[in-house]
């Protein structure tokens, strides 16, 4: 007799015994419910995150083992940032602000994942992902939280490993992250007052409209919410 595998993807702490868990551990013979328990309490502080699961069952005894994955760069990024979403515009928005504390917790937990083969590596690596999301790093656009730290000046806290704020630090970020949404708020509004103005002159043309509201820098999510393209005939 060998071992079973089961591998699935599960929401933080609400794991269940309905699919894709339950059928895939029908099989072995184990207790699902206990399962189910023992996985939600590995991963009650993944609440909202897509987590990956793996269970190993001894076909002779029925004893398990579960090991649980990290859960991709960019979600565990918005539950440090205290954010649904990146920026629907990277280039123009800017979402959250992340201190490097919390991009060094967030590079240690993706570690195994990561190419990187120092934690400063790590680092950039995570901070990359922020680009892609519209979320900054020490008050500083990610791009340019890359040069800083290419210059050294966070090898000493990178050095100490320290991955935790201060309460001090934490009221510091919720503040900064309130301000943040009201600007990217007001830059929606805007866009869609512009895009409002654009649509208006070229109400009988949508492509022109959309040439145009793109011409003037107005986000493409913007542009399909007020002008959706038109699809080509046969398309649903």
């Amino acid at each position: 007799m060998g071992k079973q595998t089961v591998e699935v993807l599960i929401e933080g702490g609400k794991a269940t015994a309905a699919p894709p868990l339950g059928p895939a551990l029908g099989p072995t013979g184990v207790n699902i419910g206990q399962v189910v328990s023992d996985i939600n309490k590995k991963t009650a502080d993944m609440k909202g995150m897509q987590v990956p699961v793996k269970v190993i069952v001894d076909d002779e005894n029925k004893s398990y083992e579960i090991t649980v994955g990290t859960p991709p760069a960019s979600a565990l990024i918005k539950k440090e940032a205290g954010i649904k979403s990146g920026a629907g515009n990277p280039k123009t928005d800017q979402v959250a602000d992340l201190k490097i504390e919390q991009i060094i917790k967030i590079a240690k937990m993706k570690e195994d994942a990561l190419l990187g083969s120092t934690l400063k590596a790590k680092c950039k690596e995570i901070v990359g992902t922020c680009q892609s999301m519209g979320v900054m790093v020490e008050g500083l656009r990610a791009e340019k939280a890359l040069a800083t730290i290419d210059e050294g000046k966070f090898d000493e806290k990178i050095s100490s490993g320290k991955t935790e704020l201060t309460e001090e630090e934490k009221k510091a970020m919720e503040e900064e992250q309130k301000h943040l949404q009201e600007e990217v708020e007001k830059r929606r509004t805007e866009f869609e007052g512009k895009a409002k103005g654009i649509l208006s002159k070229f109400e009988k043309d949508p492509k022109k409209a959309r040439k145009a509201m793109a011409e003037e820098g107005i986000p493409m999510v913007i542009i399909n919410e007020l002008a959706p393209e038109e699809k080509k005939e046969g398309e649903k």
